[in-house]
């Protein structure tokens, strides 16, 4: 029997699943919580504004994880290509007396590089990303570590750090805006490109993607590629904040980079990596983390936030795709 009109304009009518809302909810509790009970310090805008500022780096480099992750991919290599670029403006910066903004070129250079040797690696030789990565970002801190004589370089042109600390809108670092812009740009690709429709459909099937026609194997290089990019530019911003090269610090980055994009999944779009939905996760995530240490709480807090809300969001993902399941066999078997 077919649908009446009226019927199909009800179904296309239905609201929207409202458990795409909940961490909104949540994130508006713990603000709310905390600034009753840390009037003095929480809801202040010196405390806002440190906050929104001091999650750009991360901001950057979990949007650049999208791009593969959309795909099917992980990319475990970003953390070091980060430390890899803060590295390289620092050493011919400080050592080699570069030009700032020449030195940030070479920097996102190199960082392209090692997607250009990840994606080759993967799609070539068609072996797990998850492998190559891992492998691959072992190199790379192995040679920021020759590269660095394991010592953290001090000294970086402060032209770098007034590009990305100046406070230009509302008593906020001009880097949070960049990243504003990064995220906006993501969500225009994923959603009104072809590009970023074959992504989400690579990594819903990468053999049905194939026999649809679809180069399987040039997008998720491509997409490797640009999450590298994302990874030097995170670190040519982590190097203007810290005006240093630390040969380790850039590991740190990792874990939260991958809570922040599936608990984002979980969010708006549920069960897609999707830009706005990982921004919501990232502030989330350091809204509870600064509330209690203002609180008290001490340093680990901060490992147990970001390690559980990773496996909290990869729980609710394979839930929440389940149920996806579940709803579209239940839709293909009712009658028509």
């Amino acid at each position: 029997m077919t649908p009446t009109p009226a019927a199909e304009n009800k179904k296309r009518k239905a609201p929207a699943e409202p458990e795409r809302f909940a961490l909104l909810g949540v994130w508006a509790v713990l603000i709310i919580a905390f600034s009753l009970i840390v009037p003095q310090t929480f809801p202040t805008a010196a405390n806002v504004s440190n906050m929104l500022s001091s999650q750009v780096v991360l901001l950057i480099l979990a949007i650049g994880l999208l791009y593969p992750l959309r795909a099917g991919d992980y990319d475990l290599s970003v953390a070091s290509t980060l430390n890899l670029s803060t590295v390289v403006v620092a050493i011919l910066n400080v050592q080699h007396g570069w030009n700032i903004w020449a030195t940030v070129v070479v920097a996102i250079l190199a960082s392209l590089l090692v997607g250009v040797i990840n994606g080759w690696v993967v799609t070539v030789f068609d072996i797990n990303p998850f492998i190559v990565t891992l492998g691959m970002g072992t190199v790379v801190q192995g040679l920021i570590y020759l590269l660095s004589n394991t010592s953290t370089i001090s000294g970086i042109d402060r032209a770098l750090s007034s590009a990305v600390l100046t406070r230009p809108f509302l008593g906020i670092p001009v880097g949070f805006y960049y990243a504003i812009v990064l995220v906006a740009v993501a969500w225009y690709v994923f959603d009104k490109t072809a590009f970023g429709q074959r992504l989400l459909f690579i990594g819903q099937s990468h053999d049905v993607a194939r026999l649809n026609g679809v180069n399987v194997p040039a997008l998720r290089w491509r997409a490797l590629i640009i999450s590298a990019g994302f990874a030097g530019l995170a670190g040519v911003v982590y190097a203007g904040t810290t005006a240093s090269a630390d040969p380790v610090s850039g590991a740190s980055f990792l874990l939260p980079a991958f809570a922040a994009c599936f608990l984002g999944s979980t969010v708006l779009r549920i069960g897609r990596f999707n830009p706005w939905g990982t921004l919501i996760a990232v502030y989330f995530l350091v809204t509870g983390i600064t509330g209690l240490q203002l609180l008290g709480a001490e340093q680990y807090v901060q490992q147990l936030f970001y390690g559980g809300a990773l496996v909290i969001a990869v729980i609710l993902s394979k839930l929440v795709r389940s149920r996806g399941e579940r709803k579209r066999r239940a839709q293909a078997a009712e009658p028509a």
